[in-house]
């Protein structure tokens, strides 16, 4: 054109979608004097922009700079297009199918923004228990395909009033296409019944459920409370007698209780907490974190026996910070679920399975999809480190390191314990959230439906499997008859190279890297000679490895349960 401006079309791909970011780019657009559109497409974010090219690097230099808080840019790729937008303005488009190369977001702790609006008495959105915006809310958990569309998610059943409506259609307001965008006259509502069932308090007020279930809890009850990716079983932690209980009816004796807190301060009276763990636990992922244990103020032993650290979290959901507002002291909140079975994510299911645990249920409305356990992390030689990865991260994409083909697709089904499989697809992998153990036939059943879900979010169609050497493990089952079904070649990898090879990705070492001497001692594996290897000595790349040494093996009674009571 005579004037010197060109045409581009941009293409952003990442954790970019359901963050806000096609406003943030027409936003940015306009800031900049740029005319042009964007939108969703399978592959992440498409821009298609016209003005002066100094005018289309400063922007695409601010969206590298400025994203939006819960977006990840892996790649902006740029190309000079001949034809120019038709509008003279700057607009969002709808989303647009094609080849699934974007991520699913996970869910995201409730933002500060939010967080006043609930707090803030002349505030549409005072006390409302699913506050949201396109900073934080639900994500994975009710998701269904993408796009990530309101229709696509659990939210779909409940229609938008005039005022989310106009919310929601406005670029310039911070819940524009927030698909869980929600009111008190058009969401999701919150009741409270007790343990037979009777309702307590109603859906038409949700602050007086929470209230009633805040005075219930400070009578010594336990209750199981619906959130965000399940349920919690959940009881004051300064009551040693309701602590106590809780472990009797749970069948839970030795393991350790997450707690919740309102603030930091109040973990401060039982926690030694810097200020690493402090930036963890007030992250959007508002993970568990592990800290040391204060004399300060000891809580009741029930809480973690025989530890020397605790497990908190703050609260990540309106819900959780309606409740805890008033509480200067933590609450137990541990997964809604009977020893050894998943956690409850469905009403029903909880009042049949959960019924003998609980005093009373905080139920809501807002359907799960996906169950979503809450992750738990601890800072190590400075570094923040995953020990379950679910809410928060899963399933954010992770990056295979340099040397890893771009056209590899593989499907890795996991162990039997704490169990989560693996998609690689496009140069990088999506690991979904911990799972659980495939022991257990809930567990199980789950397992198989993320397996079918994730095949359809990311159109994964691998071209080979990946299992267990073990040959009994239930997710190698499944990898044999997947294998079967589909006509696919099937890798079977001995259990302590995979761990070796995992530690060797997260830290980007390369294909080409060379050996390392990895040493695994994290339990028992199948062998490549037919024995169970444990306590493992490996000379290892992605590729090969060869024992060097390991412990040695003696005979024990009782085969798996040897392992448990040793």
């Amino acid at each position: 054109m005579s004037n010197g401006n060109i045409a581009e079309r941009i293409c952003v791909r990442g954790l970019v979608q359901g963050v806000g970011f096609r406003p943030t780019v027409w936003r940015m657009a306009q800031a900049s004097g740029l005319r042009g559109e964007v939108w969703n497409d399978s592959q992440g974010v498409e821009i298609h922009v016209s003005g002066s090219p100094g005018q289309i690097d400063a922007f695409c230099q601010r969206l590298t700079e400025e994203p939006p808080p819960l977006a990840r840019i892996d790649a902006i790729e740029r190309s000079r297009v001949d034809a120019f937008p038709e509008s003279d303005k700057f607009l969002i488009r709808e989303s647009r199918r094609g080849e699934v190369r974007t991520g699913v977001v996970p869910d995201a702790a409730v933002c500060p923004a939010c967080q006043d609006e609930i707090d803030d008495s002349i505030n549409r959105r005072y006390r409302y228990a699913f506050t949201n915006c396109t900073h934080c809310g639900p994500r994975l958990s009710i998701v269904e395909r993408i796009p990530y569309d309101r229709s696509n998610t659990s939210m779909r059943h409940f229609p938008m009033c005039p005022a989310c409506q106009e919310e929601y259609e406005n670029p310039a307001d911070r819940r524009f296409h927030t698909q869980p965008n929600a009111c008190s006259v058009c969401g999701p509502k919150v009741w409270l019944v007790d343990s037979n069932g009777v309702k307590v308090s109603g859906e038409s007020d949700t602050a007086d459920a929470i209230e009633t279930a805040s005075s219930m809890l400070k009578q010594g009850k336990i209750l199981a409370i619906k959130g965000i990716g399940g349920f919690h079983l959940t009881c004051d932690a300064t009551d040693a007698d309701a602590v106590s209980r809780l472990r009797e009816r749970k069948g839970r004796y030795h393991k350790p209780f997450a707690l919740m807190a309102r603030g930091l301060s109040v973990i401060r009276r039982y926690c030694e907490v810097s200020d690493k763990e402090a930036a963890l636990l007030q992250s959007p992922a508002a993970p568990i974190v592990l800290m040391q244990r204060a004399e300060v103020e000891p809580l009741p032993e029930g809480v973690a026996p025989s530890q020397t650290s605790l497990g908190f979290m703050l609260p990540y959901t309106p819900l959780h910070h309606l409740l805890m507002k008033e509480w200067d002291r933590p609450l137990v909140m541990t997964s809604g679920n009977r020893i050894e079975e998943p956690q409850c994510i469905d009403s029903r299911e909880a009042a049949d399975r959960l019924q003998p645990l609980a005093d009373g249920f905080l139920l809501n409305d807002r359907e799960i999809t996906n169950r979503v356990d809450d992750s738990v992390a601890r800072v190590m030689a400075g570094q923040p480190r995953l020990l379950r990865r679910a809410r928060g991260y899963a399933p954010a994409p992770i990056p295979l390191p340099d040397g890893f083909p771009e056209t590899t697709s593989l499907l890795a089904l996991g162990g039997e314990l704490k169990n989560t499989f693996c998609l690689v697809k496009q140069g990088g992998v999506v690991v979904p959230q911990h799972l659980g153990d495939l022991e257990n036939l809930i567990s199980y059943q789950d397992y198989l439906k993320n397996l079918d879900l994730y095949a359809d979010l990311y159109e994964h169609r691998p071209a080979c499997l990946v299992a267990d050497l073990h040959p009994n493990y239930r997710s190698s089952h499944r990898a044999r008859e997947l294998a079967d079904q589909q006509g696919l070649s099937l890798i079977q990898v001995q259990h302590h190279h995979a761990h070796i090879a995992s530690v060797l990705a997260e830290n980007g070492w390369p294909l080409t890297g060379g050996k390392v001497l990895g040493i695994a001692l994290d339990g028992s594996g199948y062998g490549g000679d037919g024995t169970i290897w444990g306590g493992e000595f490996l000379l290892a790349d992605y590729h090969v490895f060869h024992r060097l040494g390991s412990l040695k093996p003696i005979a024990l009674p009782g085969g798996t349960q040897a392992i448990r009571q040793p």
